[in-house]
């Protein structure tokens, strides 16, 4: 048995919080979708803050072994870490859609109570 076949890659446990702190961003950016829609915009910035911070960490987690592959570390290629960067980006563009469309509800809320019109949201 080679030290490959018995060593764990250094890679994996770092893949593993990417996903978990993406999918939590998933997560928090679909509440804030929900609130949003039940025009509790206050309750959905919330939400869409905490979708941020988790957002954050599981790209402070892929900054670290990239900046230790550029300071001369070698990591052999991980599938399951390409798909943790993948998981990784993929989210952090629902999370900047969703707060788009959490402005959208907002402006659309504001024009209609300025209008007096019933928001069809």
């Amino acid at each position: 048995m080679t030290q490959k076949d018995t060593n764990e890659s250094p890679l994996i446990p770092v893949a593993m919080q990417i996903i978990i702190y993406a999918g939590n961003g998933r997560n928090k950016a679909l509440e804030a979708v929900q609130l949003a829609k039940n025009k509790q915009l206050a309750a959905a910035y919330q939400a869409l803050a905490s979708a941020k911070k988790e957002i954050t960490l599981a790209h402070q987690a892929q900054t670290e072994i990239i900046q230790n592959e550029a300071a001369g570390r070698h990591y052999e290629p991980s599938l399951l870490f390409t798909h943790a960067q993948d998981h990784l980006m993929t989210i952090a563009s629902e999370i900047s859609m969703t707060e788009n469309m959490i402005e959208l509800f907002e402006v659309v809320l504001t024009d209609a109570v300025s209008s007096n019109q019933p928001s069809s949201i």
